[in-house]
């Protein structure tokens, strides 16, 4: 049982948005965070499955287009007997769990179990195909109502039926589901009174990077999917509306729409840096190439904590060395006072904030952000005697160290966390790679780099990689990539994962994909 859980032996059917895992509701996130079990359909977002619980069960009960997955009974008893176990469980729906997502029917059956449930609502596939697809679905001029249909209605059938001129004289039509009929429903909305000239645009991946639109017109809106080859999952978006899209479509005016980029931070730190690109509107792949582990022994920054007071300067190299540095100090009962007459020196700005957030105040940051930077900020002090303490990753360059021993400095250098390669995100590199949709790699450390290229030795992947650009955060960064055989497109002038996202847009935003020269 995972701490901190809702309700035991409750049900919660809840939303999962139509793609994007940033437009799950807060109250979804909060229960998905909380449950013991999770069962997913298939077009709820596998991202959002990082946010359960890592003890909590997942299970994938779902299909697309047609084929078969888990039948709906399956799923009833599936979550019936979870709940009756005492289990808080989370039934993860695509869009809104009511609104075609047979949430409903699922509510029923536990009703009939007699097992607690609470329908948690969701931002439905239309409201976010619409709103990425700079599409309102209602407009004082335009449109004053909107329908929504599922398009697994057949348009053959000769019974009732649905209400076919009701549906034509709609201000909005929305129809889900529905390309693999849409020929035989757009004749039923023509001879139901829908004019042929009305606007109309298929959405397919609705809110996602990849997603596609398609416009035309009712009368050719069919002969267009079938020549953009759009397969489900896609939604028909028919009335005057469409036309604001020229003017509104601000996705697709964004700077990195339709690039895919690889990001091989760690993944705990990949959030900031992969959300700055996700909003230009990239595609982001998350191949974490190392994951930061504690060190071997803590015995070495132990010792120096004891002796904190016998040093004259503290130099942090890194945000990682920071916060590892800082949760080991009051781990063993010290605190910043303990630090008092100690100068304390950054290697950077994002570094320096790291330790300014800790109540500490930075005395030097270099000019340039590397080793070579410190060394150059101290200048032409006198340092024999002096007593440094260099929190690090147990394996770094020692460029720092030798320069600083060299001026008759006393250097202390412990470890505080060590790195370990990752292969997490390697699968979706090589289908990216295979399909020719990969456009640039980023790398913000020389470990990243060695980490990311031994994934990639031999075959087919590999030289396919080394046709693709990267991105250096800075000029180690970008000598390791060099050496490894890749080719830099781009690296910021300030060498901060802040400037390299900005660098990347204005690389990127001008230049035709495949393009980017090395620099």
């Amino acid at each position: 049982m995972t701490p901190g859980r809702r309700r035991a032996g409750t049900v919660y059917l809840v939303g999962a948005g139509p793609g994007d895992p940033g437009l799950i509701t807060a109250r979804g996130r909060d229960l998905l965070s909380r449950a013991d079990v999770v069962i997913t359909d298939a077009l709820a977002s596998r991202d959002l499955l990082r946010l359960a619980h890592p003890a909590a069960e997942r299970i994938h009960a779902g299909k697309r287009g047609g084929r078969a997955g888990a039948d709906q009974e399956a799923v009833n008893r599936l979550m019936i007997e979870r709940a009756r176990r005492g289990h808080c469980v989370v039934r993860l729906k695509g869009g809104d769990p009511t609104l075609f997502g047979r949430g409903g029917e699922e509510a029923e059956a536990l009703r009939r179990g007699r097992v607690p449930f609470e329908i948690v609502p969701g931002v439905t596939a239309a409201l976010g195909a619409a709103a990425r697809a700079g599409i309102p679905l209602t407009h004082r001029r335009y449109a004053s109502t909107v329908t929504f249909a599922t398009g697994h209605l057949d348009p053959a059938r000769r019974d009732a039926g649905p209400d076919w001129e009701a549906l034509a004289r709609s201000g909005t039509l929305v129809l889900y589901m529905g390309v693999k009929r849409l020929a035989g429903i757009v004749r039923r909305l023509l001879a139901a009174g829908m004019k042929g000239e009305t606007p109309a645009a298929l959405v397919r991946w609705a809110t996602l990077p990849e997603q596609e639109v398609v416009e035309g017109t009712i009368r050719d809106i069919a002969a267009r999917s079938r020549a953009a080859r759009i397969e489900p999952p896609a939604l028909l978006i028919a009335g005057k509306v469409v036309r604001l899209r020229r003017w509104l479509d601000w996705y697709g005016r964004l700077p990195l729409r339709g690039r895919t980029i690889a990001v091989t931070r760690p993944r705990d730190q990949a959030a900031p840096f992969a959300e700055a690109l996700l909003d230009q509107g990239a595609r982001v792949l998350l191949a974490p190439a190392i994951d930061l582990l504690p060190p071997r022994s803590w015995a070495p920054l132990d010792r120096a904590i004891a002796r904190l007071g016998r040093y004259n300067a503290l130099i942090f190299t890194s945000a990682n060395g920071v916060s590892r540095f800082f949760a080991r100090l009051h781990e063993k009962g010290a605190d910043v006072r303990d630090l008092k007459g100690v100068e304390v020196i950054a290697i950077g700005p994002a570094t320096a904030a790291a330790v300014e957030a800790r109540g500490l105040r930075v005395g030097t940051v270099p000019e340039e952000f590397r080793a070579e930077g410190i060394v150059k900020a101290l200048g032409r002090r006198d340092l024999r005697g002096a007593r440094v303490l260099v929190p690090r990753a147990a394996v770094a360059r020692d460029v720092l160290i030798r320069a600083l021993r060299n001026r008759g400095a006393e250097v202390d250098v412990v470890p505080v966390y060590r790195t370990v390669a990752s292969r997490e995100g390697a699968a979706e590199i090589r289908a990216a790679l295979r399909a020719g949709r990969l456009d640039l790699v980023t790398f913000t450390s020389s470990s990243t780099v060695a980490s990311f290229a031994a994934m990639f030795r031999a075959g087919r992947e590999a030289r396919l990689l080394k046709r693709v650009p990267v991105a250096a955060i800075g000029p180690i960064t970008a000598a390791t990539a060099r050496r490894e055989g890749f080719r830099v497109a781009v690296m910021p002038r300030s060498y901060t994962v802040d400037d390299l996202a900005g660098a990347i847009v204005r690389r990127l935003r001008n230049s035709p994909s495949g393009t980017l020269r090395a620099k």
